[in-house]
């Protein structure tokens, strides 16, 4: 293995936008001290108390990650790779790592990187004062280092990063970076939610709302319920997952909740007492039966639209999913979240309610000539389904020839 700190870089890339020059107080990386834990548990205590004041997303707090790595990524022999940075003020940075095996490659990715919506390091406030771009990249090839040395591994694969922490520039994207296929949606919320209705809405778009309303209070009360407990969250989540796995199967999608450990692993953070400020599930009632269903995420202000569903029945035609994320919306403000975060994904109702966009990137970097290999197919099949993606067009003709496939596979 040859070593990381002369990692060939996949192209084609392009460079995320840099961070403004920011004051001096700068670090250099050879001051910093580096550790790498391969287990959780001895980091929590540490990682709790940093989450609170750091820059990170809910997909980087520990009651994710750790549930994650305990219902999916343990059983498939997953080997965390914690990095926590310090410097003489204090914690700098954290990089939740894995070290993953598919057959006889070794990857070094994020960990639960296929659940999370965005991967990235938890920064302290001031990061961007206390480390420069040129010492964050020797702090990456440490970091490189002190991981082959306990977990080597022939390719880096970091995938769905955003250009921003916080108020902070993603350090990651400095690397050589590639577009992700997927962008990502997130929207401001007003002070109350019916100014952010009328703002976001034209006023033939609420009639035709309030028509659908109407007939869907026709067929029984509405009711918005939040799940207060493990055994309504549990009763919320079937149904999402039965509604979930239809809609998947009508695409041609393979069911996500069918993979090892992902259903428990919803159900976990739902019902685990710590993670019940993280975790809101809720429903859409409609008489007797649940119209619409959600799991969600809040965290630092900030309300994660992360799974969703409703009914194929004759209700679907009243948009029952539509009349749940209005009370979403208004859930979340009433609650002090200051947006509304769509997650990943270039669903066409996103655009409705977001002003634009944001971009994603991937980087990958390889140590073996197996990661040469593996590098060239990834990035070549990245550049191919963001061509997809984001043509209209060809995105509309691939959606269609895979639910076709689907109906052929289930016949």
């Amino acid at each position: 293995m040859n070593a990381p700190a002369h990692l060939l870089q996949a192209e084609p890339y392009v460079r995320a936008a840099a961070a403004p020059a920011a004051a001096a107080l700068r670090g250099r990386a050879a001051d910093i001290a580096i550790a790498v834990h391969g287990e959780l548990p001895p980091v929590e205590a540490a990682w709790r108390a940093f989450q609170d004041a750091a820059d990170c997303t809910a997909f980087q707090s520990f009651e994710w990650l750790s549930a994650w790595q305990r219902h999916v990524g343990a059983p498939a022999g997953v080997a965390p790779q914690i990095v926590v940075a310090r410097d003489q003020g204090g914690v700098l940075a954290m990089l939740p790592l894995a070290v993953v095996r598919r057959g006889l490659l070794r990857e070094l990715t994020w960990l639960g990187s296929d659940l999370c919506d965005y991967n990235a390091p938890l920064l302290a406030p001031d990061f961007a004062r206390r480390l420069d771009a040129a010492a964050f990249a020797a702090l990456w090839r440490r970091v490189l280092e002190a991981i082959a040395a306990r977990a080597p591994f022939d390719i880096v694969r970091l995938e769905k990063m955003p250009a921003a922490v916080g108020a902070q520039a993603n350090p990651m994207t400095a690397l050589a970076v590639t577009l992700n296929p997927s962008g990502c949606y997130a929207t401001a919320l007003g002070a109350d939610f019916q100014s952010f209705y009328e703002a976001k809405r034209s006023s033939a778009t609420r009639a035709r709302d309030r028509s659908k309303r109407k007939r869907l209070a026709a067929c029984g009360d509405i009711a918005f319920v939040t799940a207060a407990d493990a055994a309504s969250a549990n009763a919320v989540l079937d149904v999402l997952m039965t509604q979930k796995a239809a809609a998947f199967a009508k695409r041609g999608i393979g069911n996500i909740f069918a993979r090892p450990g992902y259903a428990e692993f919803y159900r976990a953070l739902a019902a685990a007492a710590p993670a019940r400020d993280l975790v809101h599930v809720s429903a859409l009632k409609v008489g007797q039966e649940t119209a619409a269903a959600n799991f969600a995420l809040t965290f630092k202000g900030r309300y994660y639209y992360v799974l969703s569903s409703y009914t194929d029945g004759d209700m679907a035609r009243f948009g029952p999913g539509a009349a749940h994320l209005h009370e979403l919306f208004r859930y979340a403000i009433e609650r002090g979240c200051t947006v509304f975060d769509f997650t990943i994904g270039d669903e066409p109702y996103k655009r409705d309610w977001c002003e634009r966009a944001d971009p994603l990137y991937d980087h990958v970097a390889v140590t073996t000539w197996r990661g040469a290999l593996a590098a060239a197919r990834l990035t070549a099949r990245a550049a191919i389904k963001r061509a997809i993606k984001q043509n209209p067009l060809l995105w509309a003709a691939f959606s269609r020839a895979r639910a076709a496939a689907g109906l052929l596979r289930r016949a």
